[in-house]
């Protein structure tokens, strides 16, 4: 029994320390918080990234809070921002980054959409999104 025990130690730390030299250990997948507000306009706005998510099955970590909760409200001060922000996508735990480019993109507000409402459209789309998690998800 014990050269049994022994056997599948061996075997697990043979194991972990190959995948660790291959990189093929295990990774966390990438987490997308989406915060949003729970109103038509904004749901109307992230159809099509939630359909996305949707489909990338267990390759993501989704989560989605209302931001006008009180867990919505803590989460949105944890990220640095107050006031009045209808949505918030926060990839690994940001919501600021670089394109491929080099610019700056930020998830914040409305997606660019046709009838997103003045004051709170933001710079991004889904396709912005999608290519950032891309770089995650290999």
């Amino acid at each position: 029994m014990n050269s049994r025990r022994y056997f599948l130690a061996a075997m697990a730390t043979t194991g972990l320390a190959l995948a660790l030299a291959t990189g093929s250990a295990l990774a966390a997948p990438p987490s997308v918080e989406i915060l949003a507000m729970q109103h038509p306009p904004v749901k109307m706005a992230l159809a099509p990234l939630r359909n996305w998510l949707a489909a990338q099955g267990g390759k993501l970590k989704v989560t989605e809070i209302d931001i006008e909760s009180p867990a919505g409200e803590k989460r949105l001060a944890s990220a640095g921002l107050d006031g009045h922000i209808p949505i918030l996508i926060l990839i690994d735990g940001q919501y600021r980054h670089k394109r491929k480019d080099g610019s700056t993109i930020e998830f914040l507000n409305f997606p660019v959409i046709e009838g997103a409402p003045p004051g709170v459209r933001g710079k991004w789309t889904t396709a912005d999104v999608q290519a950032v998690l891309a770089e995650r998800v290999k």
